[in-house]
């Protein structure tokens, strides 16, 4: 059954989506640093709820603000104007940002509209953007996440462990 679903399943039994992220960052003797936006901290904290993850996690920064953005990831003013701070370019440079700052190959960042309010047409409530710095690039995704603002912030970390996941998984080798 395993061998049908590929890698899919993320963990046996009850293994949470950051134990398993964290084995594999430790079995590869890597670092992460996460920058969060509409998450608040959730990234981070299920990261470090896993006992040992001292050492692979480096540190999390929430940047709720266009400021904090500015500030403490580097993230270029002009980008904010230009696409808002809900967007692939701003996604992208906030992952960047913190690893520049931090030192580490990888950087996660999460950026979008948890709700109830601040949706627009273009950007409704649930939108959120997902970015992955890696030593070989760095990728952004946008999604679209159903419920109410629990619901949304849940379902943006649990797919950016999952994209850490996968990436972990075809670089590296397997565990």
């Amino acid at each position: 059954m395993a061998k049908a679903l590929g890698e899919d399943p993320h963990g046996r039994d009850d293994e949470s989506l950051e134990v398993v992220v964290g084995r594999l960052l430790a079995a590869r003797g890597l670092t992460l640093s996460v920058a969060e936006s509409c998450t608040g901290g959730l990234l981070s904290h299920r990261i470090t709820n896993v006992p040992g993850s001292s050492v692979y996690f480096e540190r999390g920064v929430v940047v709720y603000s266009n400021r904090a953005k500015e500030e403490l990831l580097g993230v270029p003013r002009a980008l904010l104007v230009a696409h808002g701070a809900v967007s692939d370019p701003v996604a992208e440079a906030m992952a960047r940002g913190i690893c520049e700052r931090t030192g580490t190959p990888l950087g996660l960042a999460i950026t979008g509209i948890a709700g109830p309010d601040g949706g627009t047409p273009a950007k409704p409530v649930g939108t959120v953007y997902i970015a992955l710095a890696t030593p070989d690039g760095t990728r952004s995704q946008r999604f679209s996440f159903a419920g109410g603002r629990d619901a949304v912030k849940w379902q943006a970390t649990q797919i950016a462990l999952d994209l850490l996941r996968r990436y972990l998984l075809h670089h590296g080798g397997r565990e």
